[in-house]
């Protein structure tokens, strides 16, 4: 069975034109090695006719205008047998020529209700290494953070880490310090241990996960770069925690929930907090470096810490593991001061989320005072807790303050003027023994869940801020924070401040902005209750809120009941309506003493 017909490929932009011979199965044009894979029936017998009769030599005549056609043809490869063909579309078929065919709209009027696409439409994204967020396959740069698509910058294996040798050099098999030279040159201790590399989510979804190890290698990273540490810092040996100690903090049921998963090679308290075989023993050992931390600290061994730990521990409350955390690190390490000695205790909570957990643990305990800037917005930001109202309970009352913001984009002056008139103040008049901070990065500016705009040099005078209180005594324990960029050059900048270095004077001078302005009015009217050292400021800011309000209420009123037209601004009566109207009072700068 064979038939005479026009190969139909494009060579060039024009058709072929060759003749060949129709075999059964594969169909090669000799002029222009054109294949076409499939088969045309012959269905003569059936009362149905061969597509290839449409493209006999005869119609060679017609194909002038479609020679100039720059659209490659597309007809289908093969018509299955058991589809009738009717009458008039045969009639119809032999009276055409291929220029009309090509050009019709419909090819056929068939039920085509089966018909499926040979593949799916599938739209591809990547991942940004940096901050998670999903972009277009079409992109190079993620449009959340700018990274780019191929930085391999933070994908560093644990075995590559410069970190884990200094542990090593630094710790003698029975425990004690190797390196006592290295006490001499700086008295700022690091808590790290690679094992806490190992909690990680098993289950793969549809985005990954913000809480990863990779946040770890990137402060990691960081500090090796500026010389930091292995350098400047020694480290403490790590250790787990002990089952005593926990219990201090957490009921016996929730220390047994998590330890139950290190049985489990996949598991989840909620939604968002997941852990694995290696979690349980992950977080034994960050509450355990935060324990030995403040206690060498509190003795005298080292001024100040930071403990690079994972996984976080400020939601963590009393009987619950939440919103990435499953040991509360901040509260533990209170704990083991008190019973090393302190007295009194600071807790400041600098991540964007409240920390409800830590609130929870020590709402009635006076001898802990725990202060968090947080992001609110009325509640309807994670957690939802942390109003300005929470101010503890019994013996408490009065010793958790909360700076609730109501909106997101909150920068350095915002936070800078809380710690000036509200921070500060408050953490003086308590004095405490040590002060510990609940460092989430998460409010720095590119962070994609905190969403507002702190900079590293904003971390680092909000640091160097707290090294006047309690003598120095300050250890700061990672808490969020989920751009890697973001997240080690903050941690740097912190590091930096307790090493001795002085932040950028040029934060010195700060206005705040309104809605900052009005929650830290908010936040002192509440505590002056219980701290009068607020008093003093809180009658100056409001007074001067008062002034700017009423200008601002004033200008308002002029606009709305205009004296004069308003092309009275551009001709001779300007002068009028600059008496009038003055200056719009957006345009007004606002000051106010942050001394």
């Amino acid at each position: 069975m064979a038939s005479e017909t026009l190969c139909t490929s494009l060579k060039g932009k024009k058709i072929c034109g060759e003749n060949k011979v129709n075999e059964i199965h594969l169909r090669e044009c000799q002029s222009c090695s054109y294949e076409s894979h499939g088969k045309f029936h012959s269905m003569s017998g059936n009362g149905s006719t061969n597509l290839s009769r449409c493209l006999h030599k005869g119609s060679a005549q017609n194909l002038g205008p479609l020679s100039a056609m720059p659209n490659q043809l597309d007809l289908p490869s093969e018509i299955p047998v058991d589809r009738p063909i009717s009458k008039q579309r045969m009639k119809h078929e032999r009276d055409s020529t291929l220029q009309e065919l090509y050009l019709q709209d419909e090819y056929d009027d068939e039920d085509d209700s089966d018909w499926e696409p040979v593949s799916p439409f599938i739209i591809k994204k990547w991942f940004c290494t940096n901050c998670t967020m999903p972009n277009f396959d079409d992109v190079c740069h993620c449009e959340v953070c700018g990274e780019d698509r191929e930085c391999e910058f933070f994908r560093l294996g644990p075995s590559e880490s410069p970190i884990q040798q200094e542990v090593k050099l630094a710790i003698n098999s029975d425990g004690s310090h190797s390196h006592q030279d290295l006490c001499s040159k700086s008295r700022t201790v690091i808590g790290f241990d690679e094992r806490m590399l190992l909690h990680t989510e098993v289950e793969m979804k549809s985005h990954p996960h913000p809480e990863r190890p990779d946040r770890l290698k990137a402060i990691a990273s960081s500090l090796a770069v500026a010389g930091i540490f292995p350098g400047k810092c020694y480290a403490i040996p790590a250790r787990e925690i002990t089952k005593e100690e926990l219990l201090r903090v957490h009921t016996l049921d929730h220390i047994e929930a998590v330890q139950h998963t290190s049985h489990m090679l996949a598991s989840y308290f909620t939604a968002d907090t997941y852990a694995n075989e290696h979690s349980a023993s992950a977080s034994r050992l960050a509450a355990g470096l935060c324990a030995d931390l403040a206690c060498t600290i509190l003795s005298g061994s080292a001024k100040n810490g930071f403990a690079m730990v994972r996984p976080p521990g400020h939601h963590a409350g009393v009987a619950q593991a939440m919103g990435f955390c499953l040991h509360n690190n901040a509260a533990v390490a209170s704990l083991a001061a008190q019973s090393a000695g302190a007295k009194k205790i600071l807790i400041v909570d600098w991540d964007v989320h409240h920390g409800n957990g830590t609130q929870e643990i020590f709402e009635g305990n006076k001898s802990v005072l725990y202060i968090s800037l947080h992001r609110h917005e009325n509640g309807r930001f994670y957690p939802g807790t942390g109003a300005v109202d929470e101010v503890g309970s019994m013996d408490g009352e009065g010793f958790s303050v909360n700076i609730p913001w109501n909106c997101g984009g909150v920068g350095d002056k915002d936070y800078i003027f809380a710690f000036q008139h509200v921070v500060i103040p408050i953490a003086l008049q308590f004095d405490p023994d040590i002060t510990i901070v609940s460092a989430g990065f998460d409010a720095a500016r590119g962070d994609p869940l905190g969403c507002c705009d702190v900079t590293p040099a904003g971390y680092a005078q909000m640091t160097h801020m707290l090294s006047s209180v309690s003598q120095g005594k300050l250890l700061v324990i990672l808490e969020g924070g989920y751009n890697l960029r973001s997240i080690s050059s903050s941690a740097t900048a912190v590091v930096k401040v307790l090493l001795g270095e002085n932040p950028s004077p040029q934060l010195n001078n700060n206005v705040p902005s309104k809605a900052g302005l009005q929650t830290i009015l908010q936040v002192m009217e509440v505590q002056m209750k219980y701290w009068p050292i607020l008093k003093p400021d809180f009658m100056m800011l409001q007074s001067q809120w008062n002034m700017v309000a009423a200008a601002i209420r004033d200008q308002i009123k002029r606009l709305a009941h205009p004296i004069g037209p308003v092309w009275w601004k551009w001709g001779s009566k300007q002068f009028i309506y600059k008496r009038v109207y003055g200056k719009p009072y957006w345009r007004r700068r606002l000051r106010f003493r942050v001394g």
